[in-house]
């Protein structure tokens, strides 16, 4: 039976098409904020300061009603590995808005690896947006132009690999929304820790600690306060209204908004083939996430509108989980 939303699953009204605008504004807008909090301090340090302050909300925040396995899980893969790599990424030059393209392509990743771990069929509608976006992906890594690093490139793709595994993580864990991030957030600064020990040598904390002043600080406080906590609960209050195929396709403006804030903010105008091969990307993940609608036949015998291949009960649900805290 077709869940029974409170809304017409096939209207948004305005006032929340305005709420899922302004979300993947202060999604896209983070990637620049946290580019800019970078400056003079260790990546990997940087966040690792970041989750420590996000997990502190467990104090209020109750736990996820999963396994304690999951959420461990979620927090290597979810947030310490896509997190750890794309600040990497940024810091070896990456630009945010390319860096919030690219991250896309976790879409077509997790619907390949959440189909080979659930066995669940691709229909032939998102294994064309799949295709297209690897296409729009390889437009990218061509035309990227000198501005892109190839190993930033590299680092943001993997980044995207480990959020595709969260997400079929998250999936199997059968929860998520904002106590999952707090608390995913806990396992998070241990392994950043140890990574940044062994890559960025203490010595560098106490350097960055020197270096800490106020533009660390309103980025973290932005991506802590506005873009987690404000972003992720307007997110699942507009996830509660409606059904994720309404809902998860306002993400695809993230990286239309980075890339406009990074060229607006820090003058990082993209080259033309990013331009190209974003369209490209963000066309076949459209493809993917946008679900053809269909007819279904309701307990009564009357047909209803369904969603065929929606991320719901029965197919990838870990793509409800926006951005996460970007």
């Amino acid at each position: 039976m077709l869940p029974d939303y409170p809304v017409d699953a096939g209207s948004v009204n305005l006032r929340d098409i305005g709420l899922g605008v302004l979300v993947a504004t202060v999604w896209g807008v983070n990637f620049v904020v946290i580019d800019e909090g970078l400056a003079g301090v260790p990546p990997l340090f940087f966040a690792a300061v970041r989750f420590a302050l996000v997990a502190a909300l467990a104090l209020v925040v109750p736990r996820p009603r999963c396994a304690w396995q999951w959420v461990v899980l979620v927090g290597l893969f979810m947030s310490a590995g896509q997190f750890g790599l794309l600040y990497v990424a940024l810091s070896a030059g990456m630009p945010p808005g390319t860096a919030s393209l690219v991250l896309q392509v976790q879409v077509p990743l997790t619907i390949l690896l959440a189909a080979a771990a659930f066995r669940e069929r691709i229909t032939p509608r998102r294994l064309l947006g799949i295709v297209v976006a690897l296409i729009g992906l390889g437009v990218v890594a061509v035309g990227r132009g000198t501005a892109v690093p190839l190993i930033g490139l590299g680092l943001t793709i993997a980044a995207a690999t480990s959020w595709a595994v969260g997400n079929v993580v998250s999936r199997r864990a059968a929860a998520g929304g904002l106590s999952m991030v707090v608390w995913a957030a806990v396992v998070v600064p241990v392994p950043l820790l140890a990574a940044s020990a062994v890559l960025e040598r203490p010595a560098a904390w106490g350097r960055a600690i020197d270096a800490w002043g106020w533009t660390q600080t309103w980025s973290t406080a932005f991506t802590v306060v506005i873009a987690t906590v404000v972003g992720f609960g307007l997110w699942n209050a507009l996830l509660a209204r409606y059904p994720a195929s309404s809902v998860v396709p306002f993400a695809l403006l993230v990286p239309v908004v980075g890339i406009a804030s990074a060229w607006i903010l820090q003058g990082r105008a993209p080259s033309p083939g990013t331009i190209l091969g974003g369209v490209i990307l963000l066309l076949g993940a459209a493809l993917a996430l946008v679900p053809a609608r269909t007819t279904a036949v309701g307990s009564d015998g009357s047909a209803r509108a369904g969603r065929d291949g929606s991320f719901g009960s029965n197919e990838i649900t870990a793509l409800r989980v926006p951005p996460s805290d970007r």
